[in-house]
């Protein structure tokens, strides 16, 4: 886990606990929606107060007396929640009265032995002798805020940062990896898996995950963090609001993660939409892992992974780089070959190029085989170098970018392949005319 101190929020549903997280956490990362039960799992997010950085987690609705299984699993994520927090937020909502539920709850805060501050939420005008009534909780002195409106958050923050210790050392740099594809197809079970012990809901219900959640943590002296996601539907199977933001939240933890592991139910075998998710992330630019999960339910012969790899191949013509393992999240079976493979693959899209390698390769392959002419001209490379990594990118000085074709292009970059080890991640190769700026860059 991280090395921050941790700040849990917790409460029962709908009193306004997603509202606060984005308020501390500056920007919109929980989902919020005027329903009870919207977030389901814990989520979290880094920040930052008077010089002092902590983790901030948002958990689902606390119902301590409901049967309801969901509400049931809710409670065990917020349970796990209190019990590795450095401070606790208890949310209730001041426009309404006080219930047993909220007593329950504290009480079991109490027991909890941790630092918890009460903050009553939705008080946009009140006067000192509204607030009287909380310390019935017996938590303490209560903070009036209003999350929606950013008040008073910032007497509560000076207090949870009163009970943190010594600030250590900031954490190194974290290899951030997405967990995507479609719902049910194993994401969360192999999350679980990674990180050794239950830290999102499995259920047998598709769409359990419903944000994309980061979970900060270390192995054999390697820091990450996963990011579990909402499975990815057809557009046209996504109805439900809640339902097409989770979707959206699942693309930006593509976009901000260094690696994407696409877990695929081999039992289905490569469906189109995760050929669409495949082509989301190679688009982004993103070092991935096939991970072909349930492979524990495959009848096999000798000839089994041989022919589901000639699938891979062929539906994934445009990222043929990939990287691919077989395993069964739900045994353990080559699960531990995962974290290996990201970390292996996040090396190779780190690869860099000295200029004077890459221009004999490039310049050498231009001589070896000459680019074809359109309309009595042809395409000559002068210079090249390579700006970037993550991908890695190939910047080509040339006398027309125009005269690129896109299966030269290719053909380049199997000469960059065959000489040095991009194997999981794609690389671009740009082509730049004489007088071009960056927007006159072809991609």
């Amino acid at each position: 886990m991280s090395a921050n101190p941790l700040i849990a929020i917790v409460g029962r549903p709908n009193v306004g606990k997603s509202t606060l997280f984005n308020k501390i956490a500056g920007r919109k990362i929980s989902i919020t929606e005027n329903r009870p039960g919207v977030t389901r799992d814990r989520l979290y997010a880094d920040a930052e107060w008077r010089g002092k950085k902590f983790t901030v987690v948002d958990t689902g609705g606390i119902e301590l007396n409901s049967e309801d299984t969901m509400w049931r699993e809710i409670l065990r994520q917020a349970d796990a929640a209190i019990d590795v927090a450095d401070v606790i937020l208890l949310m209730v909502d001041g426009k309404e009265e006080l219930t047993s539920s909220d007593y329950d709850v504290a009480e079991k805060l109490r027991r909890s032995q941790k630092p918890v501050i009460l903050v009553v939420n939705k008080v946009d005008n009140f006067s000192h002798d509204k607030l009287f009534e909380y310390y019935a909780l017996g938590l303490g002195e209560p903070y009036a805020v209003s999350a929606e409106h950013s008040q008073g958050i910032g007497d509560v923050l000076d207090e949870a940062v009163a009970h943190f210790g010594e600030g250590e050392e900031e954490d190194a740099e974290r290899l951030k990896i997405a967990v995507v594809g479609k719902p049910n197809a194993g994401k969360s079970s192999l999350v679980n898996r990674i990180l050794g012990f239950e830290r999102t809901i499995v259920t047998n219900i598709a769409g359990t995950t419903r944000d994309a959640i980061d979970t900060p943590f270390e192995l054999d002296g390697q820091k990450y963090t996963i990011i579990d996601t909402a499975g990815i539907r057809k557009k046209k199977n996504v109805n439900d609001d809640v339902e097409y933001y989770s979707v959206l939240r699942a693309f930006d933890a593509v976009r901000r993660a260094d690696v994407c592991l696409l877990v695929v139910d081999s039992g289905e075998g490569l469906t189109e939409q995760d050929v669409k998710i495949a082509g989301y992330v190679h688009e982004q630019g993103k070092p991935s892992v096939i991970v072909m999960n349930k492979w524990d339910l495959v009848e096999k012969d000798t000839k089994t992974i041989n022919k589901f790899e000639e699938k891979l191949q062929n539906d994934l013509k445009f990222m043929d780089y990939y990287k691919s393992v077989y395993i069964s999240a739900k045994t353990g079976q080559r699960a531990e070959k995962v974290l290996k493979i990201a970390r292996e693959v996040y090396g190779h899209a780190n690869v860099r190029v000295s200029t004077g390698t890459l221009n004999d390769l490039i310049l050498d392959a231009v001589r070896t085989n000459e680019p074809p002419s359109y309309n009595g001209r042809r395409l000559k490379v002068y210079y090249c170098n390579q700006p970037s990594v993550c991908p890695p990118t190939f910047v080509l000085f040339v006398n027309d970018a125009e005269l690129m074709h896109f299966s030269y292009k290719r053909y380049l970059e199997n000469v960059l392949r065959r000489s040095f080890d991009f194997s999981g991640t794609p690389i671009r190769i740009v082509a730049r005319g004489r007088g071009e700026n960056e927007s006159g860059m072809m991609g």
